[in-house]
């Protein structure tokens, strides 16, 4: 007797010790559903936010079957969504399917269909929509959730509603119909400004000058950024658009130092896995530097996984600071279609200026006196005449202040004066002042960015320490006039 219940005992345990099986990407939907009832309910906008970043991490394992599943769980079946979303999604067979009609049946009998959790299904089908890329079915989606926002005023739901304004652009930039909806984002834009939406408005801006650059109009970008309202930023991805947006135009604008700080500040502040946005800034913050007269160093070139992609701008960069147009030329030739896409190679044709100038900068630092014939072969000048081109090239340098030195027109001679002490001059203060004040604006900024509680708790104790010092205040009034009657 007793081996036989071992027996039964061993041959349980195998049962016993299997794991469970992971959950289903349904039930995490249901889950992320709940979340979303439960932060509408309390008017947390905080576990919204948490909703949406948990779909993103489900992104890639969302499918027609699933969201189908998921759409009659959510929404109630004969309401106006319901067969609208369902009609984005491709048919499967009946097998593949993840339902659980058991409990969908229950919590749909008597539910009230909520603005939030129908929203974030018109999230979830244009994010599924987007990755299969069936772009026009996604233009179709996120024009039907653009018109219902509309009708939507609720600070839970302006979580979501950024999300849908971006995936709303970038359907349509898809298709290259980006100009069709800049009327309708300005009027969203207007809405969300009227609602007080601040997170809508710093999408919606982003998205504005988005569309404006697309079609290099500059001047207009610049005009709506400037009367825009202003206020905090109170999302980093917005935060760091917006800031290589404004690069872009300050670039533009030939307003090239304030492009820089722009440009860097976006590509420090960018998340590690934005990488392709990281390689933008960077692309845009070199010939910025180069634009400016400075050479980025080397380790710009060398980060992580950007290598391939800032090649042909680390050959530029070689070509400006050794000074050789020719090879300048070859490099711009080369890499012609890289920079086109880039959207750089206007850029590049005013750094034919720069390439010139740092080769006359070193000829000078090398010979005390030289032929402008000479100065003409060694910068490799093709025209018709490069002897007057050398010349009015050295003229406009020496007037510039780009090198020190005296013209001899008469002999045709370029004489370099003698390099002094750069220690005497205010070039090491003008740097350490420029450092300076990089340090303390990045202090400035971390202090900004430190988030605090709500002082509710400090208030509470002040408010009983101010009831404490009126009890004791009282109590001593009443012994000093008992004292007083007893003094009587």
């Amino acid at each position: 007797m007793t081996q036989d219940v071992e027996m039964k005992d061993n041959a349980t345990t195998p049962s016993q010790s299997l794991p469970p099986p992971p959950p289903s990407t349904l039930h995490h939907l249901k889950e992320i559903a709940s979340v979303i009832e439960n932060g509408s309910k309390s008017n947390e906008v905080r576990r919204i936010g948490r909703a949406v970043r948990l779909t993103i991490a489900l992104r890639k394992r969302l499918t027609a079957s699933v969201l189908s599943s998921f759409i009659d769980y959510a929404l109630i079946p004969g309401s106006d969504p319901h067969p609208r979303l369902s009609s984005y999604l491709p048919k499967e067979d009946d097998q593949a399917m993840e339902t659980d009609t058991a409990t969908s049946a229950v919590q749909t009998q008597g539910k009230q269909l909520s603005p939030e959790l129908e929203i974030y299904c018109y999230f979830v089908v244009l994010l599924f929509l987007i990755d299969h890329k069936k772009y026009n079915e996604a233009k179709d989606c996120s024009s039907a959730s653009i018109v219902r926002l509309k009708s939507l005023n609720s600070r839970t739901v302006d979580v979501i509603a950024s999300r849908l304004y971006f995936y709303y652009s970038y359907s349509y930039e898809l298709t290259g119909d980006l100009a069709e909806i800049r009327g309708n984002l300005l009027a969203l834009h207007r809405i969300t400004t009227l609602r007080r939406d601040e997170l809508g408005q710093e999408t919606l801006l982003n998205l504005l000058l988005r569309n404006y650059l697309h079609y290099n109009l500059y001047d207009q970008a610049e005009k709506l950024r400037s009367k825009a309202p202003r206020f905090e930023a109170h999302s980093n991805q917005q935060f760091c658009r917006y800031l290589f947006y404004l690069g872009q135009i300050r670039t533009i604008q030939l307003e090239y130092t304030d492009a820089k700080e722009s440009l860097l500040q976006a590509a420090r502040k960018a998340p590690v896995a934005a990488r392709g946005f990281r390689i933008q800034c960077n692309k845009w913050a070199v010939i910025v530097r180069l634009l400016l007269g400075e050479i980025p160093e080397r380790t710009v070139f060398m980060q992580g996984g950007m290598e391939k992609a800032l090649r042909p701008y680390f050959e530029l960069t070689n070509a400006v600071r050794i000074g050789d147009l020719e090879l300048f030329r070859s490099v711009a030739e080369k890499y012609a279609t890289t920079f086109s896409t880039d959207r750089t190679h206007n850029l590049i044709v005013r750094l034919r200026h720069n390439v010139i100038r740092t080769g006359l900068r070193n000829i000078s630092i090398s010979y005390s006196r030289i032929s402008l014939v000479d100065v003409a072969q060694k910068l490799r000048l093709n025209s018709a005449n490069p002897v007057a081109d050398a010349e009015s090239i050295v003229a406009k340098a020496i007037r510039d202040g780009a090198i020190d030195a005296t013209l001899d027109h008469a002999n045709g001679w370029m004489v370099s004066k003698e390099t002094g002490d750069i220690y005497s001059t205010n070039e090491p203060q003008l740097a350490f002042n420029s450092r300076i004040a990089f340090c303390l604006n990045m202090h400035n900024e971390a202090v900004r960015a430190l988030r605090f509680p709500p002082n509710t708790l400090k208030e509470k104790e002040s408010a009983e320490k101010r009831r404490e010092r009126q009890q004791q205040e009282q109590e001593l009034a009443k012994h000093i006039e008992e004292d007083d009657d007893d003094d009587f």
